[in-house]
């Protein structure tokens, strides 16, 4: 092959104090890459100064090095080292970077041999490419390195056979066993740990307690290991000589996993004084007061400890992995409530048990952080929705810290380089050797062999599926192989779905069964987001950090629409990016002041933000507008407007205390059992105050024949009034609700007069039989004996003769009582540790129901919708008109599941046919094909929602008497 003729390329600076640098050594050439000048925080080297010395003394390479201010080394280190300073790296036959570089940056043409004269040979990048999984954002650059790219360098056009670029994979760098040899996961174990240690702190003197945790440094502000290993060193002294603050009881840390994160993470903690314990040990040693607070205790809780199989069968790791759904996890109960801070480092993968839910941190009062190491998405933690930054490392769960740093160990950049340029060297030599007229050979030959994701223009044996990305990329994005802007008609319609949380599965198969667009779902959960696309050929899934704005705007601005399911904070942001691009978006969330403001924006931009597209809002908005339409267009006039809504158990899952269960934690129910509301009812303004709320109530909702239902007022209804467009003037009731099973006020009223929702003063408990008796003791201020006769009167003595009874019984099922005041009983509470702390009844009865009444995993839900609206005629006759939706959850999705994604894929659908005309910041009643799509769609998937005409009067009447019974 002909060498290329090109006038070398030689630059002076020895002005600088800088050698000179030129293509006309006949050396192996090892280029050192610039990372992505968009990842602010990526500071690590492939190769240290060290190793690089050690190559060019030993190997006699010549290293190029591009400058970057933020890399950790600076560039005079590795110029000491004997590398040269280079702008683009174009002699290096070996380029190294750490992620995947821009597309403009890479070089994938042909290099001159170091071994035989006027010879080309492919050039070898080595990185973390992040195009094994076939990211799609990713799949732009494998192109690069395959056969038929447009943008391949002009020497390769017309045909030069096995000089395209050769691509290795860090991340498939294994020993014969299959194990990762190349990796980060001890330095990520390390820097998790440190960033959780400082947001448990940080939390705790929030709660007016400060340790010696306070002067944990975050990873990233320290030089080296070595430094947070001596600050650690003298924490753990100061905890020595004068222990754990008494108020908070033993430090007891959780750790999970058992693979390099896990080895990080007790690597670091061994800097304190700690002491191992059993996980069985956990009750005695939290509650015995004389446990010694000058030690730090770490439990290392393994999955034989927690996890146990649904029909009572011993622990099996085979058995488990092969049947996980058989299993269920009981770390909420066995291990959570005696922790302080828990240090996640296991894996985990969707169809196994989670390891805590959301509601299951009111089972852990003593917890004050949580550091997801692994940080899986929607996954082992299901409170953990979404990532959080080096800037901004932590976010609050019901009172908990919870650290979910995808990135961590960028945090420990010196750390972290040297440990992985150790490990990269010995493969780098093996491929000099290559380029030196030598062949690869050995373990290190075959494993760089298993890790080149391409070479000689196409993908190794294995990965041949990925040419169908890069085929399915090159027809839709690539401007020549899809013949130019003449050819837009052949490209593929795309919609970008942003997150794998628990709505997002219904979204995404309602829009791959479209056979004309495909679907991404980009989420910080891959495994959730790979079970999501598994059934689909049209849909595929990536791994997407939103901390990666670069990746973020790419990846927006290959698509067509992009449906965001992210946590309403992220919203903003991706519309800023949908509106740059040009690009319109759907979310289920309320309209934010933030997202308000991107309105002339959007409409400046052409774009389309249409928010609250879910349940509520979102079809109770559809239905109320289809309904409220069709009665003005027919002359009518809308002189009451009545909504109530509601999430229950099925009324098979339903006979238990309150008639309700939770999936999250109940302390958001209890405390909406104070909230005030205010609303119009036949011609009269109510305000009810907060302390009335459970007792003037509405005891009859009769919007079905088959359920009883009751109701409370929701808050402020007034505003609806404009929100729908009624005239004021002539609209007697305009009220909005919620629904619950008959005989949820008044109990949750009863619990109230004996005190068990006081928040502000504590009670210390014994048993949680003797809870109830306490919250009342606090209450009257009295002591009350424990003796039955005793209880019952003083419970006579704050609750109605009609309640009382249904109060005992309850109290008495949900054991919060002493057995022999009734003979009803519930699930036995024995697995529900008690607080070692002091704490409000109101925290106490939401760590008690999160127990208690929690969804079994054969239990149903149920989403009820039903609007009523009395509308008179132009002859001054008055109809009732009603709008009904009843949906069950089922064993593919809940309800609530169902009510939430599909309107949103209704809605992108829509908007990806062009059938939406309006721009900006809307909501679904913008105009008829959103709100009457989204009802359409329900309709054909059985969900409709039901609208008719009743004979008589309505509802408003049986309402207006309920609440006059009740306030009366």
């Amino acid at each position: 092959m002909p060498l290329l003729h090109r006038a070398p390329f030689t630059v002076s600076r020895l002005a600088q104090g800088h050698r000179l640098y030129s293509s006309k050594n006949a050396q192996v050439t090892i280029g050192i890459r610039r990372e992505d000048p968009g990842r602010v925080w990526e500071r690590r080297a492939p190769l240290t100064p060290d190793t690089v010395a050690e190559l060019i003394a030993r190997d006699d390479v010549r290293v190029l090095v591009q400058e970057c201010d933020r890399r950790v080394f600076p560039v005079d280190e590795y110029l000491k080292a004997g590398a040269e300073a280079h702008p683009t790296l174009e002699p290096a036959h070996l380029v190294l970077g750490i992620k995947e570089p821009p597309l403009p940056t890479l070089d994938t043409s042909p290099v001159q041999s170091p071994s035989v004269p006027n010879t080309l040979v492919p050039r070898t990048h080595m990185m973390f490419s992040h195009t094994i999984k076939g990211q799609e954002y990713n799949m732009p650059l494998l192109s690069r390195f395959l056969k038929g790219d447009a943008s391949a360098s002009p020497e390769l056009v017309g045909g030069q056979p096995g000089l395209e670029a050769r691509l290795i994979d860090y991340e498939l760098l294994t020993d014969a066993e299959g194990k990762r040899t190349v990796a980060f996961g001890w330095h990520a174990g390390v820097a998790g740990t440190l960033e959780a240690l400082a947001a448990m702190a940080h939390n705790q003197l929030e709660r007016g307690v400060a340790s010696s945790f306070l002067y944990t440094p975050r990873p990233h502000s320290s030089p080296s290991l070595d430094s947070h290993r001596a600050q650690l060193q003298y924490i753990g002294s100061q905890i020595a000589e004068h222990g754990t603050p008494k108020s908070l009881g033993p430090f007891v840390f959780g750790v999970t996993g058992n693979g390099n994160v896990t080895q990080g993470i007790l690597a670091i903690l061994a800097e304190l004084p700690i002491v191992k314990v059993a996980p069985e040990s956990l009750p005695a040693l939290v509650s015995n007061p004389d446990t010694d607070l000058h030690k730090i205790y770490v439990v290392h809780a393994l999955p034989e400890s927690y996890i146990s199989h649904k029909e009572g069968k011993a622990y099996d790791r085979a058995q488990y992995y092969a049947d996980p759904q058989a299993h269920q996890s009981d770390f909420h109960s066995k291990i959570a409530p005696y922790l302080t801070l828990l240090l996640n480092g296991a894996g985990w993968k969707p169809g196994f048990p989670r390891l805590l839910r959301t509601a299951d941190l009111a089972l852990a009062p003593r917890l004050a952080a949580v550091g997801d190491i692994s940080c899986d998405i929607d996954g082992a933690l299901e409170f953990v929705t979404a990532p959080t930054t080096l800037d901004s490392p932590s976010y609050n769960v019901n009172g908990v810290a919870v650290v979910a740093v995808d990135i961590l160990p960028a945090s420990l950049p010196r750390d972290a380089s040297d440990a992985f340029s150790g490990k990269v060297v010995r493969y780098v030599r093996e491929l000099v050797r290559g380029y030196s007229g030598g062949k690869e050979e050995g373990d290190t030959g075959e494993a760089l062999s298993r890790a080149s994701v391409a070479r000689g223009g196409g993908v190794r044996e294995g990965l041949e599926w990925l040419n169908e990305k890069v085929q399915a990329w090159r027809v839709g994005d690539s401007p020549v192989a899809g013949g130019g802007e003449g050819s837009a008609g052949s490209r593929k319609r795309r919609v970008l779905v942003l997150g794998s949380g628990m709505v997002a599965g219904s979204a995404v198969d309602e829009l791959a069964a479209r056979g004309d667009c495909e679907v991404i779902v980009a989420s910080n959960s891959l495994p959730e987001a790979e079970h999501l696309v598994a059934a689909h050929s049209r849909a595929s899934a990536l791994l997407l950090d939103m901390s990666d704005q670069a990746r973020v705007a790419e990846l927006i601005g290959q698509v067509d629409v992009v449906i965001s399911l992210l946590p309403a904070p992220f919203h903003p942001t991706v519309a800023e990016h949908c509106i740059q691009h040009r690009k319109h978006m759907v979310t289920a969330s309320y309209i934010s002041p933030a997202m308000k403001a991107l309105h002339r924006k959007a409409q400046a931009s052409d774009v389309l933000l249409l928010n609250e597209i879910g349940l509520d809002p979102g079809i109770d908005h559809c239905s109320a507008h289809a309904l409220l339409s069709r009665l003005c267009a027919e002359g009518k006039d809308v002189v009451s407007f009545t909504s109530f809504c509601g999430g229950l158990p099925a009324p098979d899952a339903a006979d238990v205390p309150l008639g309700y269960k939770f999936s999250w934690s109940p302390r958001g129910v209890l405390r909406a059992a104070s909230e005030g509301a205010s609303f119009r009812l036949g011609g009269e303004n109510h305000q009810i105050p907060g302390d009335s709320i459970l007792k003037h109530h509405f005891p009859e909702v009769p919007l079905s024949n088959i359920l009883k239902l009751e109701g409370l007022a929701n808050r402020d209804s007034l505003p609806y009034v404009d929100t729908y467009a009624l005239n004021k003037s002539s609209l007697r009731t305009m009220l909005r609700g919620t629904l619950r099973y008959p005989g949820f006020a008044a109990l949750m009223h009863s619990f109230k007069a004996i005190g068990l929702l006081e928040d502000q003063r504590n009670i210390k408990l014994d048993s949680w039989t003797s809870f109830a008796r306490l919250a009342l003791q606090q209450r009257l201020g009295t002591p009350v004996p424990s003796d039955s006769a005793s209880l019952r009167s003083a419970l006579a003595s704050v609750v109605a003769d009609s309640q009382l009874d249904t109060l005992i019984d309850a109290l008495a099922w949900l054991a919060l009582v002493p057995p022999h005041l009734s003979a009803s009983s519930g699930p036995s509470p024995a697995s529900l540790p008690i607080p070692s702390l002091p704490l409000p009844p109101a925290d106490l009865l939401a760590l008690h129901l999160a127990h208690t009444l929690r969804y079994q995993s054969h239990e149903r839900d149920l989403v009820l919708l039903h609007h009523e609206i009395v509308a008179r005629t132009p002859q001054r006759t008055e109809e009732v008109h009603t709008s009904t939706l009843t949906v069950y959850g089922d064993a593919h999705a809940s309800a609530m599941a169902r009510t939430v994604g599909l309107p949103v894929a209704f809605a992108a659908l829509r908007v990806l046919d062009g059938d939406v005309r309006a721009r900006g910041v809307c909501g679904p009643t913008v105009e008829e094909s959103v709100w009457g799509g989204v009802l359409d769609g329900l309709e054909r998937k059985g969900l409709g929602v039901k609208e008719g005409v009743l004979r008589g009067a309505g509802m408003e009447g049986v309402l207006a008497e309920g609440l006059r019974r009740t306030v009366a």
